[in-house]
């Protein structure tokens, strides 16, 4: 009898059960629905559908409501968290990736209800406990916000 082959195949897109499986975050922390466009060890894109429903939104401005900054950031993050992730085939296998540091940040314009941001993140520096990524947050073409994101791949969740 053969043996089965168990070598592990990366996806190129993961959806929003796949990525519980590789991120801890849930509602109302959770900030990326889909993850596509994966290249391991390369790139991806994360889908986020920005809905007025979310909690932020209440306070963030009553009136006119703009997603939060550091929100989109850590929409970045997540993306690239499920990047290691799929590279390094972690679901389920406890790992988290704590958020090291943030640089190069800039806003642009404004991410409101109703937009699809779209969160392209590049490696600049992985395949270790330490990575680096260029990331930048689109609404179709403008461009909303971009940074340099580093994180740690520790044992344990966390982001």
């Amino acid at each position: 009898m053969a043996a089965e082959d168990t070598t592990y195949v990366p996806p190129t897109e993961v959806d929003i059960l796949q990525i519980k499986r590789i991120i801890p975050h849930r509602y109302p922390f959770l900030l990326i629905d889909r993850v596509r466009d994966i290249v391991p060890m390369e790139t991806a894109v994360g889908l986020k559908n920005v809905t007025v429903n979310e909690p932020h939104f209440e306070g963030h401005f009553p009136q006119e409501p703009v997603m939060p900054g550091v929100l989109i950031i850590e929409a970045m993050a997540q993306t690239a968290a499920v990047l290691v992730g799929v590279t390094m085939n972690l679901a389920d296998k406890g790992m988290g990736t704590y958020f090291m540091s943030i640089d190069k940040c800039r806003f642009r314009s404004k991410v409101v209800p109703g937009d699809v941001l779209e969160l392209h993140v590049k490696t600049m520096r992985g395949g270790g406990k330490v990575w680096k990524f260029a990331c930048e947050a689109k609404v179709g073409d403008r461009v909303a916000a971009e940074a340099e994101v580093m994180a740690m791949l520790t044992q344990g969740q966390a982001e």
